[in-house]
């Protein structure tokens, strides 16, 4: 523990109540590497009560029309819309990325997640043929899975959670969601909000602590037939083990390596901004010193810049903006994951060779492509291996429209169609008159 400060201790939301756990984890601010919270430390005990009441109020939750849903979940966004500056502070400071992007990017959209399905969940259509010759009248009903568990990571928390809880209390499941036990804060003040909205006890459930011990218990329950997840590929496959057995449902959106493709006509003074905030967005040493070692040049940055810190953050998870070049295809720098502010720069001399090395990686999750050729942006697009392009732009969403990824970035895709058939099951009704 950090001296005598008071540290912030959170609870599990359970049952519409805050409860206590009999073991904690401490939880660090990453501007100066001091703990500033105690995140409880939840197991199979708590997994078993959130179970228990999300159970208990399925029926209840689920027997609501979609307009009384959706009037909860208008509410809930208008709060979460009023705590906006609080919510900010708390999400910059727990997970250390700027207190601009949190206010501008992360609550908005966490608030537009709800207000979004609030909405969608209101404008879905069933299915319907008649048989003329059998004298027989067919059509589809979706309904509710059930309990849903939702595990969201550390780089998106608010607004990872709440992409998941919205869909699934939307359609009249209920949820048990782990949120990252490295970022938890701003999922349990959203707790605080519940009640007021009208979202029933039960309904929402909460469970913080560790992947292996809580998101474990959570994923292998066998009362909880669905699971969507945000994380990594080794997770992922842990995750798909446990649920085999019981035959779950499974969205895991996965990691990215995601390339920006700046051809020759490219517009650089819309580009060149856009990519800069697209790869430095993210707040890792290893990956610069294996570059360093495969003969790659560190343009700037990390060991080639000094990084200058006020004493109370020079214990702090900081590291300069770093650009490397001379790199071969082969490297892990290029083909793996970097959760941090490092990018690549490499040339290329075709579309067909950026093509292939663009999708020599394992992943498929987003991609850029630069250039004024229309016709060049469509061909490329159309042959890139990745579940989205973005061109002459970046992180522009359509929330109607799919969002996952190819490969090894997951599997199943999220958005208002997408996500609504996720979270139901569809039966399929025959009557013959």
């Amino acid at each position: 523990m950090a001296g005598t400060k008071a540290l912030l201790t959170l609870e599990n939301f359970i049952n519409g109540k805050f409860v206590p756990c009999s073991s904690y984890i401490d939880s660090y601010d990453p501007s100066t590497g001091e703990v500033y919270c105690r995140v409880p430390d939840s197991g199979n005990e708590e997994i078993e009560a959130a179970v228990e009441a999300a159970r208990a109020a399925f029926p209840g939750w689920s027997a609501r029309s979609p307009q009384e849903r959706s009037q909860v979940l208008h509410r809930l966004a208008d709060l979460l819309e009023k705590s906006l500056e609080d919510l900010a502070q708390a999400e910059s400071r727990d997970q250390g990325k700027t207190i601009t992007l949190a206010r501008t990017m992360d609550i908005p959209r966490s608030v537009q997640n709800f207000r979004f399905f609030a909405s969608s969940i209101l404008h879905h259509t069933s299915e319907c043929t008649h048989m003329d010759h059998e004298g027989c009248l067919h059509y589809t009903l979706r309904a509710p899975v059930g309990i849903a568990g939702l595990i969201s990571p550390w780089n998106l928390p608010l607004y990872l959670l709440t992409w998941k809880v919205a869909p699934a209390i939307a359609a009249g499941n209920t949820v048990i969601a782990k949120p990252s036990e490295l970022t938890s804060v701003t999922a349990w003040m959203m707790c605080k909000l519940l009640e007021t909205a009208g979202v029933p006890p039960g309904v929402v459930n909460i469970v913080f602590g560790t992947g292996p011990k809580v998101g474990e218990a959570l994923v292998s329950h066998p009362e909880v037939p669905l699971i969507s997840f945000t994380g990594s590929q080794p997770t992922a496959e842990r995750i798909a083990q446990l649920s085999a057995p019981h035959c779950k449902k499974l969205s895991l959106e996965l990691g990215g390596k995601n390339p920006a493709i700046i051809f020759e006509d490219a517009n650089l003074e819309e580009c060149i901004p856009t990519t800069v905030r697209s790869s430095f967005a993210n707040q890792v040493r290893s990956y610069i010193k294996k570059a360093r070692a495969e003969g790659a040049r560190i343009l700037c940055g990390e060991g080639v810049d000094t990084l200058s810190l006020p004493p109370k953050n020079q214990a702090g998870y900081f590291m300069l903006p770093t650009v490397i070049t001379d790199i071969k295809d082969e490297s892990c720098c290029m083909k793996e994951e970097i959760f941090g502010p490092v990018t690549c720069v490499v040339p290329f001399d075709s579309e067909e060779e950026v093509i292939q090395r663009a999708n020599s990686v394992k992943y498929g999750l987003a991609a850029t492509v630069w250039s004024s050729n229309v016709g060049r942006v469509h061909r490329v697009a159309k042959k890139l291996q990745s579940g989205l392009v973005w061109s002459n732009c970046w992180l522009i969403r359509e929330l109607n429209l799919p969002f996952g990824g190819m490969k090894s970035s997951g599997i199943g895709r999220e958005g208002a169609k997408d996500s609504y058939e996720f979270f139901t099951e569809v039966k399929t009704i025959t009557i013959k008159h």
